[in-house]
């Protein structure tokens, strides 16, 4: 049975539940919000409040926080430190050069780095399609030649921030070898100590590569209330029953615009900044983990709303712009 509380306008609910299940938002599977630490709504269209939940992309969000962890363990420097340091056994590398020498854990953290690696480029070399069907994931990445900047591309220095966004899940699963390396411990024992233990996530699938290493861009699977908590997390600045999973630095970091991804959104440490706006021509700021099918985990700081929306519509056309539409038609104005 759904969960409601007050604070969720019922007559809302019950039009986006039916609106939900005769599938006018595609393939949704659940919807959990929580309201200052409170769940007011959880509807499941398939499966069970036990049922893992595959949202893809979500994890690249997961792994910007295990960074962020394993930085403030000390287990890495800082996010400007250099990424090819960790890797001396994939060396010597193909399409040599200089620069690749300057990527740091940042430019993969912010999908800025200068390798050309654009996932919504079907024929870039670096698109994640291509890095599926070869073994060692992140040599493949390494080995990537340098980006070329073309006149109808901005280059970083003409950019806002002064960095240009390139979507590469081979980046966020480059970060997660990092953070093996630097902790000597799996991404999976590292995110069950310092992660999931600490805010009670006990069951979740992770995805490996062909090397038996967890996929830090999109193959982790968990429950909807799961995603609420982490979502809940940085709605509390890294804060879980009093004691501090994340830094609020690097959660504050985290969520600062780093790069411009267009006209309506920019990008932090692998988290979407955007602003939703509903009929009634109010906007909500969000900062939300997002992945393939629509799936999104969306916080609005100012309202101390927490959303999370699973969906199995992968890979359809306006996959994101219908659960952007969810929000905008029903769940915020439920809550205005």
């Amino acid at each position: 049975m759904p969960v409601t509380h007050s604070g969720f306008s019922t007559a809302l609910r019950v039009n986006m539940e039916r609106a939900v299940a005769q599938g006018e938002f595609g393939k949704i599977t659940s919807i959990v919000i929580a309201r200052q630490g409170d769940v007011i709504c959880e509807t499941y269209f398939e499966g069970d409040a036990s049922t893992l939940r595959d949202t893809r992309s979500v994890t690249k969000s997961v792994t910007g926080m295990l960074v962020g962890v394993a930085i403030d363990k000390g287990f890495l420097p800082g996010a400007s430190a250099a990424v090819l340091p960790f890797f001396a056994d994939k060396q010597p590398l193909q399409n040599l050069d200089r620069r690749k020498w300057q990527i740091t854990i940042e430019d993969l953290l912010t999908m800025s780095s200068i390798l050309e690696c654009n996932d919504s480029n079907s024929f870039s070399q670096g698109h994640e399609e291509r890095m599926y069907l070869v073994e060692d994931w992140v040599k493949f990445t390494l080995d990537l030649p340098v980006r070329g900047f073309p006149s109808w591309s901005a280059k970083p220095a003409d950019c806002p921030h002064g960095r240009s966004f390139s979507y590469c899940t081979a980046g966020a699963v480059t970060l997660g070898e990092i953070v093996e390396r630097a902790s000597q411990s799996s991404v999976q024992e590292f995110a069950a100590e310092n992660l999931f233990g600490p805010l009670d996530i006990r069951e979740m699938k992770w995805g490996t590569g062909p090397l038996g290493t967890a996929n830090t861009g999109g193959g982790l699977a968990l429950r909807s209330r799961d995603l609420l908590k982490l979502g809940q997390l940085y709605m509390q600045g890294g804060q879980w029953q009093g004691n501090a999973v994340i830094s609020r630095e690097w959660v504050d970091a985290s969520l600062r615009p780093h790069v411009r991804v267009d006209a309506e959104r920019d990008y932090g440490y692998l988290f979407w900044l955007q602003k939703f706006k509903t009929a009634a021509g109010k906007e909500h700021a969000a900062f939300y983990m997002a992945g393939n099918g629509g799936n999104k985990v969306a916080i609005f700081p100012e309202a101390q709303v927490v959303v999370v929306i699973t969906s199995i519509d992968y890979n359809t056309r306006g996959m994101h712009q219908r659960t952007n539409q969810l929000l905008t038609d029903y769940i915020l104005p439920a809550l205005e």
